[in-house]
């Protein structure tokens, strides 16, 4: 892996302090004449549990919320470029991993929550510097959001990635923590609920010192919702309505941490507790940028992992003005 020569980013942009979308959330849009059905892909994690109650909402407003549950990010773009959704919740990557794989026709839309990252080590194994990863087995999901934010920060605490072993986990969250419980790997890179079960099972605990959602390359989102250009063109109305219930059911959510652990169980099926525990770390609302998705997709574009750098095209695959109708901009 080459090194990048990249700043690093305040902790505050990092931890997702950075200002939210000014204002609260518009007026209700007026319903659509006709019926239109709306496919979206999504995956069951905290950031998007606002996804999940607002069909109801949607339903007055016209819109038919049809949502399909993938596993991965990857798994959802590689469904929506095929045309079988409208849109996808993905990593925030994927706007640049679909320009350089050649897609001409992917919109970003907007972000949905960030949080601080650490990575999480096993009872037993010390992880107080970065230089304590030396030697040290780390499962990763390669090409993963996470992977991605995790990947960016070594390069800018200057940790050659050959020092440790990574350890490819595949399938979901859960593997990773079987894995960490089983003694296989010393550490993992990974995702809510995944990071606070192995700390509440009494196995693993937050390594505070290795904390990598910090990169200026990669930054804090934690995921966006993208679309394409054929169901804009076909169903803007419909997506419009979709960005503005999201947004408000997020609103709320935000507000109310009950209410969002309760979501989140809700989403996910996980025990009350972990789902309170898991969701005090995150903060729901975008953090993501045009300028830092092309910081990333120049960086990355660097280091080999995407194609190319597609960094000149982003802002004309970024529509924010769904948002701001949302927000009565």
């Amino acid at each position: 892996m080459k090194l990048l020569c990249v700043a690093e980013a305040t902790l505050a942009g990092a931890l997702g302090l950075l200002p939210l979308p000014a204002g609260a959330v518009g007026p209700e849009p007026a319903p659509l004449a006709q019926p239109v059905q709306l496919t979206v892909g999504y995956q069951k994690v905290g950031h998007l549990a606002p996804a999940i109650l607002i069909a109801d909402e949607l339903k007055k407003l016209g819109v038919d919320l049809k949502l399909v549950e993938f596993v991965r990010y990857a798994d959802a773009r590689t469904a929506l470029l095929a045309g079988s959704l409208d849109a996808a919740s993905v990593g925030p990557a994927d706007l640049a991993i679909s320009l350089a794989q050649g897609s001409t026709t992917v919109v970003g839309l907007m972000g949905v929550g960030s949080s601080p990252k650490y990575v999480i080590g096993r009872n037993g194994v010390k992880f107080d510097s970065w230089d304590d990863l030396k030697g040290k087995k780390i499962a990763i999901a390669p090409g993963s959001a996470v992977w991605f934010q995790f990947a960016a920060t070594l390069v800018e605490k200057g940790i050659p990635y050959n020092s440790f072993e990574a350890v490819n986990i595949q399938g979901g969250g859960a593997n990773f923590d079987q894995a960490l419980k089983k003694g296989d790997v010393d550490g993992l890179v990974t995702w809510e609920p995944f990071e606070s079960i192995p700390a509440m099972g009494g196995y693993g605990y937050f390594a505070r010192g290795l904390e990598y959602g910090s990169s200026k390359a990669v930054g804090a989102e934690l995921g966006m919702f993208m679309t394409t250009k054929p169901a804009v063109d076909a169903k803007r109305a419909a997506i419009e309505r979709f960005v503005w219930a999201y947004l408000k059911k997020q609103e709320e959510l935000a507000k109310s941490p009950a209410e969002f652990a309760n979501a989140y169980a809700q989403l996910s099926g996980m025990a009350p507790d972990i789902a309170a525990q898991a969701s005090q770390i995150i903060k729901l609302g975008e953090v993501i940028s045009p300028d830092q998705i092309k910081r990333q997709a120049k960086a990355f574009a660097e280091l080999g992992v995407i194609q190319k750098d597609v960094s000149d095209q982003i802002d004309a695959h970024w529509d924010g003005s769904f948002v701001d109708k949302a927000l009565g901009k």
